[in-house]
């Protein structure tokens, strides 16, 4: 695993996976970000570039916990697109990972090629799913046998209740396997003060990044899965509509993670995307 140094000079960690025209992978959680491995395959088709988010996997614990917010982490990215070389180069963000790709691209658009928003968070943006929104998703899934429990827990959490949302697991994958119970068991962050920080009060302006990214105009993807919780279809097209040149896509039969539930559709739509 490389290295390079952030503007602050915390040490910042990245995987590289395949070969070709770099892409930016920036993950979610915060979390390790071995959990997006190689996007189901997706280094067939492009040299992926996936740094750990300061504080996670192998990144160092920066000295000011204020950097955590996800706004600072916005400086972490362009320290990386320097230290590669690259004048401009393609983004991918996944979930929380693509508020920052988001706050990227407001900030930095003529560094941007393209941006690709998967199953993306919208808290840059103020974009909500309201918790009838997610009931009426999970009721799709209402036939499975994990449902009774898992259900229960996602009423419990929409309360406000202390739940535990790992009962709510299910919900976001296409189905419930081995596979996904190990996925979902190596994507839980590990450090929560790195989870409270990304949100810290002044992380977010929706406004001011509305209003720039009304104005990008390199195309972007934003890719929803069909029985995602988080990052719902609806809140995904809402996202959309905020970009003058979008492509929405819908994965049927995915979840939060839509190269785990099907890494050959995945890699279809998003290498097709990024072509």
């Amino acid at each position: 695993m490389a290295t390079f140094s952030a503007s602050d000079g915390t040490r910042l960690a990245y995987r590289t996976y395949g070969e070709g025209e770099p892409v930016v992978c920036i993950p979610g959680g915060p979390a390790d970000s071995r959990y997006l491995g190689d996007l189901g395959g997706l280094s067939a088709h492009r040299r992926l570039i996936v740094p750990d988010l300061r504080g996670t996997g192998r990144s160092a614990v920066p000295d000011d916990p204020a950097t955590y917010r996800c706004d600072r982490l916005v400086d972490d990215i362009e320290a990386l697109r320097h230290h590669l070389g690259l004048p401009r180069t393609d983004v991918l963000g996944h979930s929380a990972g693509a508020n920052v790709a988001a706050q990227y691209a407001a900030r930095h658009p003529g560094r941007v090629g393209r941006l690709a928003l998967i199953a993306p968070g919208a808290r840059a943006v103020g974009i909500e799913t309201t918790g009838e929104e997610r009931r009426e998703l999970a009721r799709l899934r209402s036939d499975e046998p994990w449902f009774p429990d898992a259900f229960a827990a996602l009423e419990a959490v929409t309360r406000g209740e202390d739940a535990d949302w790992s009962a709510v697991a299910p919900f976001f994958y296409g189905r419930w396997d081995r596979a996904a119970r190990d996925h979902h068991a190596a994507s839980r962050p590990e450090n929560p003060e790195a989870v409270a920080g990304f949100g810290a009060e002044g992380a977010f302006d929706p406004a001011a990044t509305r209003a720039a990214l009304a104005a990008f105009g390199a195309p972007v993807l934003l890719l929803a899965g069909q029985f995602d919780l988080n990052s719902t279809p609806c809140s995904t097209a809402a996202f959309a509509g905020l970009f003058p040149d979008a492509t929405l896509v819908v994965q049927e039969g995915a979840g939060h993670s839509p190269w785990v539930d099907d890494a050959e559709r995945f890699t279809a739509e998003v290498s097709a995307f990024l072509a």
